[in-house]
């Protein structure tokens, strides 16, 4: 068993005495074994962290990595004009333009301080995501878009109930569980517009005879979803999800903006989760989720980014900076404190897949997610010293991703001194680009 240890760095554990400490952490294997302020002995690899931060990694709980090529490609454009211009692009993945999407945006979220990832992949090819996640050392839960309702979309992305359940379920049995546990299956089911209600009730009871296993979805995103909802179903997203059983701690709702009271209720009674991506909302014109409304609720709520295309960016700490603000600029300065953020960006996360006891906070005997920060620089100068100072605030107002010097993922370091390990930053941007002109070259092909 090899062994890690970091010296002497300034410890943000996040538990639940919201300890803060300059210390030591010492791993072995996967976990954490021991937190002192000081740990004597060797062990196979040192780590001075002298005049940094360490704290446990990000939790990047809404992503979609097929859509990383995507950035920029439909800029200025309402959510309904989005959806026509990515999913014209995103339909004509192959096994590797998809691999190398989910390599970009695997290599941007780790250099950014993320450890884990919420992803929601799209129709086909999703063996091409998982191999990258494989690769990368991240810990995901990941899962092919399910879409067995969806007349108005390109055929493509078009599927029947019969092969989505399949082939989901297919995928669940050869990737949940691997790479030690680091990697997790998640059922898929991206619109309840875009799901029938069979296909819903059997991947809930898959998931529920399959422990680590969640269903990921988005909910109340837009105002027409709402009324194309009441339409189609006479019911609200929540309240329809729970009429057919489709509600619990393995259930995970992205954006949850455009909820009621009723809907408020269903997610606190059943603990079913929130995903708040406060960039992409704002970007696309969305609206604002209520976030400490839902706090205040008891909902478990997290932080993601969305797809790269809907926000331009896959980096926690700008996601926790504007999920801060936002929420001043409607209810007053002093609404949704930093250490509110902060937990939303690790233990909220953490609980949203299913490992509250297991990643999201430094504490003996949890998995060794951890990232390790400088002081910030001029990006958080002027600084008494991390003990003076309010460092949780400064880490949700002032620091950036280029802060982020190392990042540790189940004992493993994935990267060092910002330089991936588990990657090739080059060949990454290299085979991106490619792949990006190859998905262009199609679409122009096909409409020619």
């Amino acid at each position: 068993m090899t062994s890690l240890l970091i010296k002497n760095g300034y410890l943000v554990t996040m538990d639940d005495q919201n300890t803060r400490m300059y210390g030591d952490v010492l791993i072995e294997g996967n976990l954490i074994r021991r937190i002192a302020p000081r740990i004597d002995g060797t062990a196979d690899k040192t780590i001075d962290a002298s005049g940094m931060l360490v704290l446990p990694g990000f939790v990047q709980s809404h992503i979609h990595l097929c859509q990383s090529l995507l950035r920029g490609q439909a800029d200025d454009q309402p959510l309904r004009q989005w959806l026509d211009t990515i999913t014209g692009l995103e339909f004509r993945h192959t096994p590797d333009t998809l691999y190398a999407s989910a390599r970009l945006g695997l290599a941007e979220m780790i250099k950014s301080g993320t450890t884990s990832v919420i992803d929601m992949g799209t129709l086909h090819h999703q063996d091409s995501v998982f191999q990258a996640i494989k690769e990368s050392g991240i810990r995901a839960q990941a899962g092919k878009a399910m879409m067995d309702s969806t007349e108005n979309l390109p055929p493509l992305l078009r599927e029947s109930t019969e092969d989505s359940i399949r082939e989901s379920i297919d995928l669940m049995h050869r990737w949940h569980g691997k790479e030690n546990g680091r990697i997790r299956y998640g059922f898929a089911p991206r619109w309840q517009l875009w799901n029938t209600e069979g296909l819903f009730k059997e991947i809930k009871q898959e998931a529920d005879m399959n422990p680590g296993v969640g269903i990921h979805g988005h909910a109340g995103e837009i105002e027409y979803e709402v009324e194309a909802m009441l339409k189609k179903t006479g019911m609200r997203n929540l309240v329809y999800l729970e009429s057919i059983g489709v509600v619990g701690p393995n259930v995970q709702m992205a954006h949850c903006i455009w909820l009621d009271e009723d809907e408020y209720r269903v997610m606190a009674e059943t603990g079913t989760h929130a995903m708040h991506c406060p960039c992409c909302n704002t970007k696309l014109g969305s609206g604002i989720a209520r976030v400490p409304e839902m706090l205040a609720r008891g909902i478990n709520v997290a932080l993601g980014s969305d797809g790269a295309p809907s926000n331009n960016n896959l980096d926690m700490f700008i996601e926790m900076r504007v999920a801060s603000l936002i929420q001043k600029y409607r209810l007053g300065a002093d609404a949704l404190p930093a250490e509110d953020v902060l937990h939303m960006a690790t233990r909220g996360g953490a609980a949203v897949i299913g490992m509250p006891d297991e990643i999201g906070s430094l504490e003996i005997g949890k998995k060794a997610d951890i990232i390790i920060l400088d002081d910030g620089g001029l990006y958080a100068a002027p600084m008494r010293s991390f003990e003076e100072d309010d460092v949780t605030k400064r880490l949700v107002s002032s620091y950036q991703s280029a802060c982020v010097q190392t990042n540790i993922i189940d004992g493993q370091v994935v990267m060092e001194n910002r330089r991936l390990l588990t990657m090739d930053e080059e060949q990454v941007l290299k085979e991106g680009r490619k792949a990006l002109a190859d998905l262009w070259h199609r679409k122009q092909a096909s409409e020619d």
